[in-house]
């Protein structure tokens, strides 16, 4: 009996290689595409000599012609964080609408079951909390965040028009705060950025007073909820993430706790492990809050739980260890 065979976009990203894995490990034969924009090849690397893998280095926002029968198309290509997108506003708009056209088109050819990432940002900087899947958000259409909101909004609104025009087999996830291994260092992003200057032993740079709110999903909790999604009769839209609340003061603190260090920033021995390399110049830097950052970010899971039997098993504390440990690893 023939394997599925399951199509990435975007799959040497973040996000996109630890599905891969999953996949791989479910038994699927992957293909990854990825124009390396924002991917790297390091994060499939393990995979080159597996002969249920391939990679193909494509931008889909041209067209893209796959000549295996695909049973699978997950759609996760875009840049994702707000370092990316305001550098790259023009690629981001064009995976989001051309890019997610044509992966459209290629899983309707093919009659494959189709789930596209998008993201707790359609919510905006939102006026109910925590945000349900019928809400539908407080978005500044041409802001500087808005090449990302509007793109994944569009995606929804393309991958809904060929869920009712053509029948086809659609799925839509909404993505919270996710975080772990091979995150880019340098992508902007709170957990890696708190993280790098602690190894640095530079101040914590936190924006506005840090009491904007988000909720952090360990990634190998989201990637569960991708391929249980996948799985499942459910269309969608259905949010996918970790609804304990934090402010980002808060976390800074226990990024500070995990390192080792009191309230005096005096190093006081790694909590737990042994194996982390500890630091301790931990001050926070107040900066100017970005325009449209929003101010509360939380999930309600309901519709994941009862519907894919889906919520996240690793607590904040346990995912920040493993993601430091990593960092350490790859970077000191």
């Amino acid at each position: 009996m023939s394997k599925p065979i399951a199509l990435v976009t975007g799959g040497a990203g973040f996000l996109g290689s630890h599905l891969c894995d999953l996949l791989l490990r479910e038994g699927h034969e992957v293909i990854c595409v990825d124009n390396l924009i924002t991917g790297n090849r390091k994060n499939i690397s393990g995979h080159k000599n597996n002969p249920d893998f391939k990679f193909i280095e494509k931008d889909i926002s041209d067209k893209i012609e796959i000549n295996d029968k695909l049973d699978y198309v997950f759609h996760l290509a875009s840049p994702a964080s707000p370092i990316d997108y305001l550098k790259l506003p023009i690629e981001t708009l064009k995976v989001g609408s051309f890019g997610t056209y044509n992966i459209l088109e290629l899983a309707r050819k093919n009659n494959a079951r189709f789930l596209i990432s998008s993201t707790s940002e359609v919510y905006g900087d939102p006026l109910q909390n925590p945000q349900q899947e019928t809400y539908w958000g407080n978005v500044n259409p041409i802001g500087p965040r808005s090449v990302y909101d509007e793109s994944k909004r569009f995606s929804e609104a393309c991958t809904m028009a060929f869920y009712r025009h053509y029948g086809m087999d659609t799925k839509i996830i909404r993505i919270f705060n996710t975080y772990g291994p091979r995150m880019r260092k340098d992508d902007g992003r709170i957990v890696p950025s708190l993280i790098i200057q602690a190894l640095r032993n530079e101040p914590m740079t936190i924006f506005g007073d840090g009491k904007q709110t988000r909720s952090f999903c360990y990634v190998s909790d989201l990637i569960r909820g991708i391929y249980a999604m996948m799985q499942s009769d459910e269309h969608g839209p259905i949010n996918l993430g970790n609804p304990i609340e934090i402010d980002m003061l808060e976390l800074a603190d226990r990024i500070k706790s995990i390192f080792g260090c009191n309230n005096e920033n005096v190093f006081v021995g790694v909590h737990g492990d042994d194996d982390l390399i500890s630091y301790c110049k931990s001050e926070v830097a107040f900066k100017l809050l970005p325009q449209d950052d929003p101010r509360l970010r939380q999930p309600d899971i309901t519709k994941a739980k009862t519907l894919l039997g889906w919520s996240p098993d690793i607590g904040l504390n346990d995912g920040l260890r493993e993601t430091i440990k990593w960092f350490t690893e790859k970077y000191i």
